[in-house]
């Protein structure tokens, strides 16, 4: 049942070679994944810039309540992976389904604060990030339109991760690059009016993402319930599940907090540059699109080091989980310098593009390049850092490390060096921007520090669940 099968001699050529022959077979899917979650967001960005600049600002702010919704859907899809794979490594298949079925369960709760808060209350939450009242009323509208995506894609979110935890990493992947070519397929009709479809701009692309939602859980659900390998059972969705339910929210709370207080502090980041300007928001949300590319195999390696390592250790193989991490911890490494050159190599084409197609400012074709380039090199910060504590940390249920040390980094430097820089010594908007982005190479160290301590290095399984 496990995916960490028995391998050769620790350390001979044979066995590793069959490991990163694994690793590769559960990084690559995921990987894919991310690809198209970038090319939906990189589609949504080019279509935007041919309406106004006002939209493509607002898309970019309105995007955080997504960006929140989804850090925290990653914590706790996080911590129902870890689970699920340390159960499936020990070989307990009812337990790992009662996982599934009590993580869906806070996954619906959370998403519906989410989409309730954003079709009540959308001009509050973009006055958070702006003061410009086109860029509010744009966002207004965004965001009314796609509030009913963020329960659903919450769902879909968690459904996904427990499948990819078990070995389904295809099937997960398959899903949801079917449903981002929906989305990115859909955002051209609504955007621009094709065939039957009314030409509706900023709304099309929230249109497009609920709609997009509802197939993609609709899927899920069937899959659920016809699954021979894990299935969905609606008693689980309901049960309080005891013991289980408090290991699962004792992982489940620090790990979604870690996820929601760094994806705060990115919005934070936003909003700083956001009452900046709008010139360097624009100019932001081309960066970020362009940073999403070259860390998706990034990412990737570090959900495939979840897994395994969560599966080896769930089977009592402790020594042979130390000796996977070092090897992920250098996999880290070399993706985050591959990915880093791809977004150098990128930037001219970007610029390109930008200067012949693309109906904005001086200031942010100006502003883009230094962007680009100190996205480069902060890959390799974001890498390590994601694969040390989403990845090999919470892979053993060390999940409280990550939270001290985001609230720490991000809100005991990045954000008050931020608001000091940009609001009290009024320095240039890319000097801020530098600032911000050094948030990555603070906690390096000390994450470091961490993993050589082995204390994450732990069976978290019960046998009286």
């Amino acid at each position: 049942m496990s995916e960490v099968t028995l391998m050769p001699e620790l350390g001979s050529p044979a066995e590793k070679k069959a490991f990163y022959k694994n690793a590769l077979k559960i990084t690559l899917p995921i990987a894919l994944q991310n690809f198209m979650d970038a090319a939906v967001s990189s589609a949504d960005i080019i279509m935007l810039s041919f309406v106004n600049q006002q939209a493509l600002a607002a898309s970019s702010l309105a995007g955080n309540v997504a960006f929140s919704v989804s850090n925290l859907m990653f914590g706790m899809s996080s911590a129902a992976a870890v689970m699920a794979a340390q159960y499936w490594g020990k070989g307990d298949k009812k337990t790992v389904e009662r996982v599934l079925g009590l993580s869906l369960r806070f996954a619906v709760i959370i998403g519906l604060i989410f989409t309730l808060a954003a079709a009540l209350f959308p001009a509050g939450i973009m006055s958070l990030f702006t003061k410009d009242q086109a860029v509010i009323d744009n966002g207004v509208i965004y965001l009314q339109t796609v509030a009913a995506s963020y329960v659903l894609g919450a769902f879909a979110q968690v459904y996904l991760s427990v499948m990819r935890s078990v070995g389904r990493v295809k099937m997960s992947a398959v899903v949801h690059s079917m449903a981002v070519v929906m989305n990115v397929v859909l955002n051209a009709c609504f955007i621009f009016g094709w065939g039957p479809f009314p030409e509706l701009g900023i709304m099309g692309v929230a249109l497009a993402t609920t709609i997009t939602r509802v197939i993609e859980v609709a899927i899920c659900l069937v899959d659920g319930f016809r699954c021979n390998i894990i299935r969905l059972k609606v008693k689980y969705l309901l049960q309080k599940a005891g013991q289980l339910t408090r290991d699962f929210i004792r992982m489940a709370v620090p790990a979604a907090g870690n996820d929601m207080i760094w994806g705060l502090a990115i919005s934070v980041y936003s909003a700083i540059l956001g009452h900046m300007s709008t010139d360097i928001v624009a100019a932001n949300s081309v960066a970020n699109v362009v940073r999403n590319f070259g860390t998706v195999v990034c990412f990737g390696t570090a959900s495939a080091a979840g897994i395994i390592l969560g599966q080896a250790m769930g089977d009592n193989k402790l020594k042979e989980a130390r000796v996977y991490a070092k090897r992920f911890i250098g996999m880290a490494v070399w993706t985050a310098v591959i990915g880093g050159g791809l977004i150098l190599l990128c930037s001219p084409l970007v610029m390109n593009f930008m200067h012949l197609y693309v109906t904005v400012t001086d200031v942010v074709k100006q502003e883009l390049p230094l962007m680009l380039f100190i996205n480069a090199y902060y890959t390799l910060g974001m890498s390590l850092n994601t694969m040390l504590i989403c990845g090999i940390f919470r892979s053993g249920g060390d999940v409280k490390y990550g939270l001290f040390c985001d609230l720490i980094a991000m809100w005991g430097y990045a954000v008050p060096m931020g608001l000091f820089c940009a609001f009290v010594l009024k320095l240039p908007e890319m000097w801020v921007y530098f600032i911000l982005y050094l948030d990555e190479f603070v906690k390096l160290p000390v994450n470091l520090w961490h993993y050589k301590k082995m204390t994450w290095l732990k069976n978290i399984t019960r046998d009286d669940v």
